[in-house]
């Protein structure tokens, strides 16, 4: 529940801390006093659009704190929280501030972290519940009546929705196959051109790096080949270095024995003989093992600028013409296949229909079921209202199938007829404002078991009405509050007699500056507030004798 609201800065209310507690707290005073202040300051904090106009006068920003508490985070609030990363501690109370300045801009806060400002609006339904009899939202706008009715009959809409969504699934998979194989058949002819090219080099994962390497090695193979065979023409041959130191080896070797100096000389030319001999072996084998084939070469740089040229033609790397080859062959034997994957698809997706449909005409009937018993519950409600004229109707109508969802198959309504003969119409379209509070309060009190957010307010709900309806309205509303916490802005005493708590608000100034405050009322300010109320101006002993009964009897 809503525990504390901290006011600084708003339109004229300068600073403002208000507890609150459970049951029924009733907010009071004369027109114009600034109640419909608290709400704006509520509604800032609690998401609504920021406008500079609520800053005070002079001032460079206001801002607006709320306090809420739980024996229990509510399970939707928590989902909210954890999908924004917001860790609350089981008994730490939640703290919402809203800071605005005076050119417009505004920052949200919870628990201190900033947070956005649509985050707010997402927690504010589970958090505040306003009603006012010119409400727009609420029980008033359609969109939420579904829900209503479905948490009041307790239907398995979890089980609808998990069968719609298996629904769209099937649907959604079916239709992507379809799509597949229709684009598929409309390539078919490209694909098997595209594919027969592919085929008929088959490329293989890595070969244009290894094809690369065999050209490159092969072009040097042929430059050195052509080097070395210039070398085997002046090695070889009757005039080549080799033969004509053999031949001076020989010459020297008869007369080596007429001088010394002529045998170290042949010593160093049987030497060079070798050495030769040795250049030359290895020579030829390095001509030997050079790779040099003018065939292979060509093939290979064939090879390789034909894959070069399909992977420019496909925009790719050469690496990737196999995977592409293999993605033309799926496509291809989609084809093929196709068929047979759809007609499981169109089983699989009928199947799925049949059992969302099953299920949606199950929750229609609890629908329908639930509907009468509401009825029933708001018609007790309508008399002591002082609508005894009026008749409710829960409208619950099959929608076309392209509006079928995860809810359903069905759109609910809330309709009213406020005289006999009168056609059922939308709680939005009533022309009476103090009718619409009182329909608004007793579909409140009918669908109370059912739970809704933390804190439920009552904005002049009671206007329009007195006596015996004030009445009733007032013991409603201190019903609603039992089990939670309800506030109520009234005009009536006899809904004011039954706060739990009340506060009064007041406006004063002192010729320059007009402030609006609020108090919690005693006792003997509780009697002397409702004494005003009843009398108006001039508080009378009658009035006040009036209100001491008001008190005494609830």
């Amino acid at each position: 529940m809503l525990t504390r609201l901290s006011i600084r800065n708003i339109v004229l209310i300068e600073s403002l801390d208000l507890a609150f507690g459970r049951g029924l707290g009733v907010l009071t005073g004369e027109t114009g006093a600034g109640k419909s202040i608290l709400l704006d300051a509520l509604g800032l904090v609690l998401g609504n659009r920021a406008d500079s106009a609520l800053v005070r006068g002079g001032e460079d920003k206001a801002s607006v704190t709320a306090t809420f508490e739980f024996a229990a985070l509510p399970a939707g609030l928590a989902a909210v929280l954890d999908d924004a990363d917001l860790e609350i501690e089981e008994g730490e109370p939640l703290i919402l501030r809203r800071q605005l300045k005076a050119d417009g801009k505004s920052k949200a806060f919870v628990n201190d972290q900033p947070v956005s400002v649509g985050l707010l609006r997402e927690m504010a339904g589970f958090l505040v519940e306003l009603h006012g009899q010119h409400d727009d939202r609420g029980l008033v706008n359609p969109r939420g009546h579904r829900a209503l009715l479905d948490r009041f009959a307790g239907g398995e809409t979890e089980r609808v929705a998990a069968c719609w969504t298996k629904w769209r699934r099937a649907e959604e998979a079916l239709a992507e196959a379809r799509e597949a194989v229709e684009n598929a058949k409309a390539d078919q002819d490209l694909l098997l051109a595209h594919l027969a090219e592919l085929t008929a080099l088959e490329p293989q994962a890595g070969e244009e790096a290894r094809l690369a390497e065999t050209r490159a090695s092969m072009q040097k193979g042929e430059k050195l080949s052509g080097d070395l065979e210039e070398l085997r023409h002046v090695w070889e041959g009757s005039d080549s270095p080799l033969a004509a130191l053999r031949v001076a080896a020989r010459r020297l070797d008869r007369i080596a024995p007429e001088h010394p100096l002529l045998a170290d000389a042949l010593a160093a030319l049987d030497r060079a003989v070798i050495e030769a001999g040795e250049a030359e072996d290895k020579l030829q084998a390095a001509a030997e093992s050079l790779e040099h084939d003018p065939a292979a070469l060509d093939a290979a740089e064939t090879r390789l600028f034909e894959l070069r040229a399909l992977a420019r033609k496909h925009r790719c790397e050469v690496d990737e013409l196999p995977r592409i080859m293999r993605e033309m062959r799926a496509a291809l034997e989609s084809i093929e296949g196709g068929e047979a994957q759809l007609d499981a698809l169109e089983a699989a997706a009928k199947d799925a229909g049949q059992r969302y449909r099953a299920e949606a005409e199950a929750l229609h009937a609890t629908r329908v079921a639930a509907a009468m018993r509401l009825d029933e519950a708001v018609a007790r409600e309508l008399a002591p209202l002082k609508l005894d004229a009026a008749r409710f109707h829960t409208a619950v109508s099959e929608l076309p199938e392209e509006k079928w969802g995860a809810s359903g198959m069905d759109s609910v309504e809330f309709l009213i007829a406020t005289n006999p003969g009168a056609d059922f119409a939308p709680l939005a379209k009533i022309a009476s404002g103090g009718e619409l509070s009182r329909f608004i309060l007793a579909l409140k009190v009918a669908l109370a078991e059912q739970g809704g957010a933390a804190t439920v307010i009552f904005d002049e709900i009671d206007r329009g009405v007195g006596g015996a309806v004030a009445s009733a309205i007032g013991e409603r509303l201190a019903r609603l509050s039992a089990d939670g916490q309800l506030l109520a802005v009234t005009h009536s005493p006899q809904v004011a007699a039954r706060g739990r708590t009340h506060y009064m608000i007041a406006k004063s100034s002192d010729g320059t500056v007009t402030k609006t405050s609020v108090v919690l009322l005693d006792e003997a300010g509780r009697q002397e507030e409702i004494a005003r109320m009843l009398s108006g101006a001039e508080v009378t002993p009658e009035a006040r004798a009036q209100a001491d009964r008001l008190l005494e009897g609830v």
